[in-house]
């Protein structure tokens, strides 16, 4: 397999906690927080899409 490419969040500022993404020829997506790299959540991309369509509309179970 080879390495993933990972991508800053542009929303990033310097010194602080960063959201990374890598995306996989095998239709999945690889994110993680630079304050926990070994910390890294899989998903797919229509699972990732339907959790920010959520965040952004605050429907989120509290």
């Amino acid at each position: 397999m080879s390495p993933l490419h990972w991508q800053k969040s542009s929303f990033c500022e310097a010194g602080s906690t960063c959201l990374h993404l890598a995306t996989a020829p095998t239709s999945s997506v690889h994110l993680y927080e630079s304050s926990t790299p070994d910390a890294i959540l899989t998903t797919t991309p229509d699972r990732l899409r339907l959790l920010i369509s959520r965040i952004k509309a605050d429907t989120l179970a509290r």
